[in-house]
């Protein structure tokens, strides 16, 4: 009702419906106490007016029922409101395990994309309906923030890291996307479009169907394309998981712990990478000598993307030497 009014937004993701609810419920509430507040004012004013200049009032004595009452229901209803909300928050940052990744880069003043079979496109997202789908997003220079009204998400990307969200669509269609965050003098110019269509007809754009943006047909895969970097900046030649090698085998390290020169472990997930790209200073793995060159300025974003999208590809060979791990 309140979207064919265009008071809201058309719900076009599967937790377009749970953010509404929540969203409605509060609105609702606020209104209610606003109005109940609002009506008590006007009658109390009325009721317990001074009525001469020699009126004394009569004191009155506190009320056990009416101090419980205004206590229990509000705790009732924040309880409430605290528990919804933080469910909800959880789903929309639990993307699904067979969710299907994309890399989006922020830039003044543009969205870069790329999906994992290798295409690419500028401040437009083709996606499927009926399946999740996960961003990994960052920053080449400011704050920008993604976001998508019709799917009700919306997610900073933040230069110097990496952060993500998730959506599933559910109708066909063209959506907006926004920067929700002021970049600077064009932010709004930074704007683009979602692109929800079936499966079959995005089977046949990913695979260089014509009639939408993209790169074109036989591009390398994300993979494939951080394969050939991992190859051209001579990273094969320090972690070739050899026992003597001078940087620790990569195979299978993505989502282990490994100890550091330092004693304490950190976990091996998209930052430590990025982090041991370009500045493999900062944390030298137990074992191993600070050798490592700094890749910062050889590299763009979508290079890292690409390296560290190669890197979780590489499965542990048997014997072979590496970091400590912890399991």
């Amino acid at each position: 009702m309140l979207e064919k009014l265009g008071l809201l937004p058309p719900a076009a993701a599967t937790h377009a419906a749970q953010v509404d609810a929540l969203y409605l419920f509060l609105i609702g509430l606020s209104g209610f106490f606003a109005l109940l507040i609002g009506l008590l004012i006007i009658v109390f004013a009325i009721r317990f007016r001074r009525r001469s200049e020699h009126e004394i009032p009569s004191p009155i004595e506190g009320s056990l029922v009416l101090e419980l009452t205004w206590t229990i229901i509000p705790f009732c209803l924040t309880m409430v409101i605290f528990f919804w909300s933080a469910r909800v928050f959880v789903s929309l940052r639990t993307p699904p395990r067979n969710a299907i990744e994309m890399f989006v880069v922020g830039k003044q003043w543009m969205w870069k994309v790329q999906h994992l079979e290798g295409r690419r496109e500028i401040n437009e997202l083709h996606v499927p309906t009926g399946q999740p789908i996960k961003l990994t997003l960052t920053s080449e220079d400011v704050i920008h923030s993604f976001y998508v009204p019709a799917f009700r998400i919306k997610q900073d990307a933040v230069p110097g890291r990496y952060t993500d969200e998730w959506f599933e669509a559910t109708r066909p269609g063209t959506y907006h996307l926004f920067c929700a965050e002021f970049c600077g003098t064009w932010h709004s110019r930074m704007i683009g479009s979602i692109v929800v269509m079936e499966p079959a007809d995005y089977q046949a754009w990913l695979s260089g169907g014509t009639g939408a943006t993209g790169a074109a047909e036989g591009a390398a895969s994300v993979a494939a394309s951080g394969e050939a970097l991992f190859t051209s900046l001579g990273c094969a030649t320090c972690h070739r998981g050899e026992s003597g090698a001078l940087g620790p085998a990569l195979g299978g390290i993505v989502g282990t712990k490994v100890r550091l020169q330092s004693g304490e472990s950190v976990e091996v997930d998209d930052g430590y990478l990025r982090e041991s790209i370009l500045n493999p200073q900062a944390k030298i793995v137990a074992g191993f000598q600070p050798v490592m060159p700094t890749f910062k300025g050889q590299v763009s974003e979508e290079d890292l993307l690409q390296l560290i999208t190669y890197i979780k590809t590489l499965r542990a060979s048997p014997g072979a030497g590496g970091a400590h791990r912890e399991s």
